[in-house]
Order: structure tokens, then sequence, then C-alpha cells
């Protein structure tokens, strides 16, 4: 990964909930108390790149008294909203229906990373599950707009709008999200890497469309 990707920066930008497990003077304007100590125990949203060094950095003190206190690391963090128990629930139950940019503009980036940092197999077994589960979807609406059906517009945040001319064909039945209304609704809802995707999809239908036609000419 680059280090100029924007994409990864503005992951890494993210917020997640974090616990301090030590006293530390003078941050106390981290939970709006400024001037006073952040004492243990208190939740702060902090970024991403910031919450992964002080979870993985400890204090290197020693106390004779406690052992278990020793070494403690500076924060303990939990999943952000976006990988909540009800996002996953409603991914289990049908991962189409959830707009995941909703939820983060770079949702499998986000996901991605705090699994690197924490074991979580069920969210990583409900991950596969949805990306598998909206690609399809995804490739199904490329070929539709390749196709010369609805239009998409890509990071401005745009959607898909209007409806494909002629007769349906098997693949515009295959999703029962359709071309317009619902299906406008889930091209909307797709995170970074999946209007990447989509881009690819779509170009790719282009490009193969083309190329067709030329050889008909010959």
């Amino acid at each position: 990964m680059s280090y100029y990707d924007i994409d990864a920066i503005l992951t890494d930008a993210e917020k997640i909930p974090c616990t301090f497990q030590i006293d530390v003077p003078d941050l106390g304007y981290l939970d709006n108390q400024p001037g006073h100590t952040l004492k243990s125990g208190s939740r702060v949203a902090l970024p991403i790149w910031l919450a992964e060094m002080l979870a993985i950095a400890n204090t290197g003190t020693v106390d004779m008294d406690d052992p278990s206190q020793s070494s403690k690391s500076f924060i303990t963090f939990d999943l952000p909203p976006a990988l909540g128990n009800d996002v996953v629930q409603a991914l289990k139950a049908d991962p189409r229906s959830v707009p995941l940019r909703d939820q983060s503009a770079h949702f499998y980036a986000l996901a991605t990373h705090m699994m690197e940092l924490s074991e979580e197999p069920e969210l990583s077994a409900v991950l596969r599950k949805t990306f598998v589960s909206r690609a399809a979807e995804i490739a199904l609406h490329a070929r539709k707009v390749g196709g010369g059906g609805s239009s998409y517009h890509g990071r401005d945040g745009g959607g898909a709008g209007g409806k494909g001319k002629g007769k349906a064909t098997k693949d515009d039945n295959a999703s029962n999200l359709g071309v317009g209304g619902a299906g406008e609704d889930f091209l909307r809802g797709l995170d970074e890497w999946e209007r990447k995707l989509f881009r690819s999809a779509h170009d790719g239908t282009k490009a193969s469309k083309e190329w067709m036609e030329n050889v008909k000419k010959r």
C-alpha cells in the first residue's frame, strides 16, 4: 500500500472507541476536561493510527506490590460502531440490504485494519460472505450500465439513475434489486473498494462491447 494512498490515510483517520488504562496528566481535554488529568477508565474516540500505537505500547514500569499492574498498555479499544453487532447481524441477514457507505466510506479497509489489531473470527467470516454476495450484485449492475442502462457516478457520491432501454435480458432479471429504486440505493451504498470494483467491471464490460462491435464491422 502506497504511503500516499489517500484511501489508506482516510481509513487511518477513522476514530474507534478506546479506554485508557492509566492516568495521563494534562490530557483531560480529550474528555472535555481541559487542564485536568485523564483518568484511568476514561472512554474517548481516537483515530486508528494513534489507538494502534497506544495499544501496542506499554508503560514499561514494574510494580513489585502488584505484578499484574506492571507494563500495562496505555489503552484498550473496541470495534467502531460501523462494525457493531447491529451491523453484523444485518449483514448476516442480507448483505445487499446494508448501505455500507452509511457506516463508513472505507468500510472494508476499516474492517481489515481492525481485524489486524484483534482476533474477530466471526467478523471475518461475515465480511467474506458480504463481499462475495455484494461483488456478484455489483458485477450484475456494471453489466447493465455497460450495456447502456443506468448511469453511475464515482467518488463524488452520485448513485445510479435512469433506466435501460430495450427488452430485459436474463441478467437483468437475475437480481431482485432491479435497475432503479432498490438497485439505485444499493449502488449509492457502495464503499470505496466496491466503487473501484464497479468501475473496473463497468470499464471491462464497455471495452468488451466495443471490441465485439469492431469485430462485427470487419
